[in-house]
């Protein structure tokens, strides 16, 4: 096999280069901006690049347990529980359709199918979440979106994969399904249970549309939502009157809290991304 050319490698080298700059620098100027002070925003026309004077000030009002500390708060105890109460019911239906001979699985399962093909529209789910006393309230965050269809078929098609071999022997030595289900497979699938509650927890960390449809109590926002009336106008304008903080530089900082919690989970997950690929397979 021929060795790649050294015009072959510095071009992988450049390409992989430029998509990093493209990918790093709109971040790079958001941390910078949220640094920066009123001249250095000004002088670089509204986004920053390297603070000539840096400054924590936007991060201190953020942190000064305002509406934004309280809606962190909110979006961390949201984004825990409901992927927490979201992985139990998304395993415990996909083990239970995955098993054959379920009584009534086919329709469950098709009742799982049809949802992805023909979602609710705005006002039903409204008028759903009013009538079952969720309005205004922090599960109706959590209770209509508990369990996504699509991570449904992945879990499903994940368990329907494993050997079968291996749940019959544990069933011969006396395991019923509970204890199959906590002991055998989910050991066995770290892999797509990592994966599955990445989607979770960025899905109710990022959602501010249902909170804007369900909650009219300010308090009671997450940090999506704050983030959206900040960027909009908002508190971040109020600041800047009072002269307490740059408007551009309390935005960004709300935009850099917003993102940080979820990038920092992604290290810790990785390992269960490479480690559990070939978890599950039959050796020849």
């Amino acid at each position: 096999m021929e060795r790649p050319s050294r015009l072959g490698r510095g071009g992988k080298i450049l390409a992989i280069s430029l998509i990093s700059v493209v990918v790093i620098y709109p971040f790079l100027a958001v941390v910078a901006t949220s640094l920066s002070s009123e001249s250095d925003i000004a002088a670089s026309g509204g986004l920053v690049i390297w603070p000539s004077h840096p400054t924590f000030d936007a991060y201190r009002y953020v942190f000064s347990g305002g509406i934004v500390s309280q809606a962190l708060w909110i979006s961390f105890l949201v984004t825990a529980v409901g992927t927490a109460l979201s992985m139990a019911a998304t395993i415990g239906m996909a083990y239970g359709l995955s098993r054959s001979g379920v009584v009534g699985g086919r329709f469950f399962l098709a009742t799982a199918l049809f949802t992805m093909l023909f979602t609710p529209g705005v006002i039903p789910m409204f008028l759903t979440v009013q009538k079952l006393g969720m309005y205004n309230t922090l599960a109706s965050l959590v209770v209509p979106s508990l369990v996504s269809a699509f991570n449904l078929v992945v879990l499903r098609s994940f368990f329907m994969g494993l050997p079968a071999e291996l749940l019959d022997a544990a069933r011969i030595d006396g395991l019923g399904d509970w204890r199959i289900l906590t002991r055998v497979v989910l050991p066995l699938s770290k892999a797509v249970l990592a994966v599955v509650a990445l989607f979770y927890a960025v899905s109710y960390w990022n959602a501010f549309f249902s909170a804007l449809l369900y909650l009219n109590d300010t308090s009671k926002w997450p940090l999506a939502l704050v983030l959206r009336g900040l960027v909009i106008g908002g508190e971040a304008t109020s600041a800047a009157n009072e002269g307490v903080v740059p408007q551009q530089a309390v935005q960004m900082a709300v935009v850099v809290v917003s993102v940080v919690p979820i990038a920092a989970i992604y290290p810790f997950l990785q390992r269960y991304f490479t480690k559990g690929v070939l978890t599950g397979a039959v050796k020849g």
